[in-house]
């Protein structure tokens, strides 16, 4: 029977390991009859902003038509197919409306099924990761006004609205699984931190229906967390470098190697958390999610207790990133500038290796016109350009040899 799997997010609850961890294995998915459909690991992304209409860097363009494509492969499919990615969690209704219809939901349609699949983690550890990756994409704002835009009743910023569409999590099954049987909407709670690594996948596979599908669950691509004077150090290289450094280079440069690559590796450092007088707030927020989870009669995988951070253990010790220590913040800026210069030496090599390698072939070109053979060869090609039954021979020596350039 036609199932289709649509997991709506949230952010930063394991998504990327996940989608990643679907993408290399869609062949040994589709043995097993499931299909995970995309030829490029953004594939979904693209589809999500298509049907979002979101503006996203001039993404957006080349994603028109992506979701139509998207749900006429999955309604092609006479099995269990996966669709993923965590910014559908901010759709609208109308947006949820038109996803459900493509993928032949309420459309009279008896011989398929829509899931939907929602990951969810306590606040004390989502809001400082939102901070964190707000950071990592240029902001410089600190953590103290990102939690005040946040607590705003209004919730009237950008800010606000973007984080609250994709982390409210009763307002997020209100769009998504309003018109779905309470047996087809699965919540997946990111276990705490200290278990078993593979803890977060087996949950998703068994909300996937996977749990029979054996699965490479190696994977290269994470969204690491940064500790306390790491995310600092990141904020205040933002500041200095944004009005210099072109949004193409800030990517590999900064995200990557040193936030991804370099700062992330920094594991003793201590973890960002919620400020102590935030915690009561934010438990009692997730606690009524709780029970509001609890009283639709929603599929839960997991613990919902990994849901309240209190229980989950969540909190730990509060270290304040807007008044980081300096000497740690001085030592992940060592790090980062070794960093910085074994791949700026390592770029060097590589320029000069090709420079090499570029003068050694001009050296040789150069002597391959030299050879009599050559200027022979190449007097004959200009007599027979010079007129037209030359030019006709000329076209069928290239055509005979497969060559569509002008050269002989």
């Amino acid at each position: 029977m036609r199932r289709v799997y649509l997991h709506v997010g949230t952010p930063k609850t394991g998504t990327s390991y996940v989608q990643d961890l679907l993408f290399r294995n869609r062949e040994r998915l589709a043995d097993a009859g499931v299909r995970y459909p995309a030829e490029h690991p953004d594939d979904h992304f693209r589809a999500a902003l298509d049907l979002m209409r979101l503006p996203w860097g001039g993404l957006e363009a080349e994603a028109t038509g992506a979701w139509d494509r998207l749900a006429t492969e999955v309604c092609g499919h006479d099995g269990p197919s996966i669709i993923s990615h965590e910014i559908l969690a901010t759709a609208s209704r109308s947006q949820v409306g038109r996803a459900l219809e493509s993928l032949g939901h309420a459309t009279g349609d008896a011989g398929g099924e829509v899931h939907v699949v929602l990951s969810v983690r306590d606040l004390s550890r989502q809001i400082p990761a939102e901070w964190q990756e707000n950071v990592k994409h240029r902001r410089t704002f600190t953590y103290a006004e990102f939690l005040a835009e946040i607590r705003d009743p209004e919730r009237a910023s950008r800010l606000a609205t973007w984080f609250w569409g994709v982390q409210e999590v009763p307002a997020i099954l209100d769009r998504w699984a309003n018109d779905l049987p309470p047996e087809h909407v699965h919540l997946v709670t990111v276990p705490p931190r200290g278990g078993p690594p593979d803890e977060l996948w087996r949950r998703f596979s068994r909300a996937f229906g996977l749990d029979d599908v054996e699965l490479d669950l190696e994977t290269s691509r994470a969204n690491p967390s940064l500790g306390v004077p790491e995310i600092s150090l990141l904020r205040r290289i933002n500041q200095a470098t944004n009005r210099h450094l072109a949004p193409a280079a800030y990517r590999p440069l900064v995200r990557e190697l040193i936030a991804h690559q370099t700062l992330s590796e920094r594991t003793d450092s201590p973890r960002l958390g919620l400020p102590p007088e935030l915690r009561a707030w934010a438990g009692e927020l997730e606690q009524a999610w709780a029970d509001e989870v609890v009283a639709r009669g929603y599929d839960v995988v997991g613990d919902l207790d990994d849901l309240v951070s209190e229980r989950s253990g969540a909190p730990g010790e509060w270290a304040d990133p807007d008044r980081a220590r300096q000497r740690h913040v001085a030592a992940a800026a060592l790090d980062t500038i070794q960093a910085v210069l074994l791949d700026s030496a390592r770029l060097r090599d590589e320029t000069e290796r090709l420079r090499t390698e570029l003068h050694d072939a001009r050296v040789a070109l150069e002597r391959a016109y030299l050879r009599p053979t050559y200027r022979a060869r190449a007097k004959v090609v200009r007599g027979l350009e010079s007129g037209a039954p030359g030019r006709a021979v000329m076209r069928g020596y290239r055509a005979l040899r497969g060559r569509s350039s002008r050269s002989a």
